[in-house]
């Protein structure tokens, strides 16, 4: 329930921020002032902004402590977006910056939470992030709907489990070749 109530309010803060034609880093840096002035000071929010131009394949994005972003741009070659500013809401005055990235066509961008990498196997063993790409190497002519559903059944696999404690969420943008 806190957790849900906290969504709710960056949903609410987000959709007035969106309105204001913000560029990425200023609109993250108040929504992080407004989290941190509402929230209570144990709670926190991971948070990835981009803004896609399909045209050009570029993405600008902003990552506030979420897990990397992986672009792929085939089988085994994978470009991580790094962290640009910490979580939201843990400090008043954080600041975050931009990055740019070019999306080639063919390419895709893997976003996914960390009940992804950090499902355990029997052993204890965490999946990570290799781990994920081994799976999206698996499959590589599959579509993104059907590639999200391989990783959830890998993670599945890996873990002989299908109910877990952590979320399982994957996004997968594939940027189509030029015909």
């Amino acid at each position: 329930s806190p957790a849900a109530l906290l969504m709710a309010l960056l949903l609410a803060m987000l959709r007035t921020l969106v309105d204001e034609e913000l560029e990425p880093e200023a609109l993250v840096t108040r929504l992080n002032a407004q989290i941190w002035r509402h929230s209570p000071g144990s709670r926190f929010i991971t948070f990835f902004y981009a803004i896609y131009d399909p045209v050009t394949g570029t993405l600008t994005s902003v990552n506030a402590g979420q897990n990397p972003p992986l672009v792929r741009g085939g089988p085994g070659r994978y470009e991580r977006l790094a962290p640009t500013g910490i979580a939201l809401g843990m400090f008043d005055q954080s600041s975050y910056s931009a990055v740019e990235t070019r999306i080639d066509p063919g390419e895709m961008l893997v976003l996914y939470s960390d009940g992804i990498t950090e499902a355990e196997n029997p052993e204890g063993q965490p999946l990570e992030e290799a781990g994920l790409q081994v799976i999206l190497d698996s499959y590589p002519d599959e579509s993104p709907a059907g590639l999200s559903a391989q990783i959830i059944k890998g993670v599945e696999r890996y873990a002989q489990a299908s109910r877990f404690t952590d979320d399982l969420t994957i996004l997968i943008l594939k940027r189509q070749p030029v015909i």
